[in-house]
């Protein structure tokens, strides 16, 4: 019994501590305490009492920088509550559901606090769907309204979208409903909190069959200090989300904004050298990414990169998949000791967190877990794998996900949930992902994981992005087929490639065979379709 008191007041006092380093815990007139307190008891700690607060604690500060210009979080405040309006008169209740597809701009953010004071939940779409799968997931979820942007009107009439619409993006003079006509309409006084707080419903990345939806409640404390217990991320800096807001890392940033009084940068398309035109441009502190955007700014050219000062810049946080080979201390080499890399899941947010010493030292490595998290492994019996011995990657925190909105979870062991890979920790506790769990093969009676094989044939000068999955084989069951992007037409053959993972891998690990393409097949939030792959003869 005192052990676990013991345990609560060490938990407490890290949170504390970690809360003032990042500057969250400060001193405000008793007024303004006083209307903070008040305002999270009435609205929760999601996007509505979130934003809320901010607009105490900083009506003037600018909250938003988009093409549009800025807007402060008084500004949002008062946009939401008009647009909140608009929404329940066009049919959103409380309990209800509203689907969002919008790139990453002040619309996204507007609708997210709006819904939330309506006690609804927020459907968000992926930007990159298919019309069979906008269709199948807004069927199985029965969103009420559709906020979307113009440029996806054909995308949401072929899918056959039922829900009332509504535009948040359009490039032209319209007389259909739009959020800006919405606010313009409405009243910008402050509502009645709903009985039912708002849930965010994130989709799992959909590559392999339809995306499920993965619902999450209101932020907590316990989210953030989590993150900042290894993220040095301040109150007040300035964050370009490059990271699209509907994946799990750009909304994590987004819910960060609401902890940290935040300024966040958004551009609606990324591309990498206006990222990093934004980040100087917008005196960005911290940029927040998906690796693939790590690496499309590599791939410019040197003079290119020599001409943008970073300097200013202290987090580059990536996460949404493995950081490839040495991008991480090639990216350090060129930008400084910045770059943390973020493993987790849809389902169980932020597992581990590696930080620029970690990278260094141990280039590819997932990192250690943050605070008040638990990470272990287990074989396919259930049972602890010892250190260095690959095993199902297991995590316990605070943000597990509460099952799929269409049924079914995750494989839980002592409250420990899966992330669906497969990992190993070294002597010095880190963690290396080695890939899904249901993509390593067995060649010839031996077990091949195509992350170490893809991280191997990165390292070599001509590649610029592969792919490595398993293929039937008649003799051997399985056989490693890679997908290579080169960086020029003749840079390296095949026969020499093989030659360079045979120097470094084990013989059985050569892939059988190379294909040579111009780009890899990818979703919106980075992650390779391996399915499209599999069908490419």
């Amino acid at each position: 019994m005192l052990g676990k008191a013991a345990g609560l007041v060490t938990n407490e006092l890290t949170t504390l501590k970690v809360l003032a380093t990042a500057g969250v815990i400060r001193p405000y007139p008793p007024q303004v305490l006083v209307g903070i307190v008040r305002t999270l008891r009435r609205w929760g700690r999601g996007p509505a009492g979130g934003f809320a607060t901010l607009a105490l604690r900083a009506p003037d500060q600018v909250g938003l920088v988009d093409e549009r210009g800025e807007l402060t979080f008084g500004e949002l405040e008062r946009r939401s509550n008009a647009l909140a309006r608009g929404l329940r008169d066009l049919g959103v209740e409380e309990g209800g559901s509203v689907a969002v597809l919008c790139r990453n701009h002040r619309g996204f953010v507007e609708a997210t606090i709006a819904v939330a004071k309506l006690g609804a939940d927020l459907l968000y779409l992926n930007t990159a769907f298919a019309a069979p799968q906008l269709g199948e997931v807004c069927e199985r979820e029965e969103p009420a309204v559709v906020i979307y942007d113009e440029e996806f009107d054909g995308l949401i009439e072929e899918a056959g979208v039922r829900a009332t619409r509504v535009l948040a993006w359009q490039e032209s003079d319209t007389d259909r409903p739009t959020l800006d006509a919405l606010v313009a309409a409405g009243s910008s006084e402050e509502l009645t909190p709903p009985r039912h707080r708002s849930r965010s419903v994130i989709l799992t990345s959909g590559t392999t069959g339809t995306p499920k939806g993965a619902p999450r409640s209101e932020g907590s404390f316990e989210a953030g200090v989590s993150l900042l217990s290894r993220l040095p991320l301040r109150r007040g800096w300035r964050c370009h989300i490059a990271a699209p807001l509907f994946h799990t890392w750009g909304w994590a940033h987004l819910n960060l904004a609401m902890l940290m009084g935040t300024t966040v940068v958004l551009r609606r398309r990324f591309d990498p050298e206006d990222c990093l035109r934004a980040v100087v441009a917008e005196r960005c502190d911290s940029l927040a990414v998906i690796p693939v955007m790590l690496q499309r700014i590599m791939q410019l050219p040197e003079p290119t990169l020599r001409s943008y000062d970073l300097s200013g810049v202290k987090v580059v946080a990536a996460s949404g998949s493995a950081l490839p080979g040495d991008l991480g201390t090639t990216w350090m080499d060129h930008f400084g000791e910045s770059l943390f890399n973020v493993y987790g899941s849809t389902e169980v947010a932020w597992a581990t967190i590696a930080q620029p010493a970690d990278l260094r030292a141990a280039p590819g490595t997932a990192g250690r877990p943050p605070h008040a998290t638990v990470v272990r492994l287990y074989d396919d019996d259930g049972r602890p794998v010892p250190t260095g011995e690959p095993g199902r990657i297991f995590v316990g925190n605070s943000m597990l996900f509460e099952g799929y909105t269409g049924g079914g979870s995750k494989d839980t062991i002592d409250g420990l949930m899966a992330t669906g890979d497969i990992g190993r920790f070294d002597e010095d506790g880190r963690l290396f992902v080695e890939g899904r769990d249901d993509e390593m093969i067995v060649s010839g009676g031996e077990n091949v994981f195509p992350q170490e094989v893809e991280d191997c044939i990165a390292r070599h000068d001509a590649v610029v992005d592969v792919a490595a999955l398993g293929v039937d084989d008649a003799d051997f069951g399985k056989r490693l087929r890679a997908f290579v992007v080169l960086s020029s037409a003749d840079a390296v053959t095949e026969d020499e490639l093989k030659d360079h993972v045979k120097r470094n891998l084990a013989r059985y690990k050569v892939p059988r065979e190379i294909v040579f393409v111009e780009e890899l097949p990818r979703n919106a939030t980075g992650k390779i379709l391996k399915r499209e792959l599999a069908d490419h003869e």
